[in-house]
């Protein structure tokens, strides 16, 4: 393995035998860590718009499931 750093970027070489299903979760986490960086939101506000969406999705999808 192989980490470089230029001024806008990290690069990661890896061989290719790599399970490529655990590199995808990784770069997901890392897709996840970059996307929220410099998020100032509370984690009870994330708590609350993850709850609204939640409810607005049962309550648009239900008569769909519960026949």
């Amino acid at each position: 393995m192989l980490i470089e750093r230029t001024n806008s970027e990290v690069i990661i070489r890896l061989s290719s035998n790599v399970d490529t299903e655990g590199l995808q979760r990784l770069l997901d986490f890392l897709s996840y860590k970059e996307a929220t960086s410099e998020s100032k939101a509370k984690q009870s506000d994330v708590d609350k718009l993850s709850k609204q969406i939640k409810k607005g999705w049962w309550n648009k999808n239900r008569s769909r499931l519960i026949k």
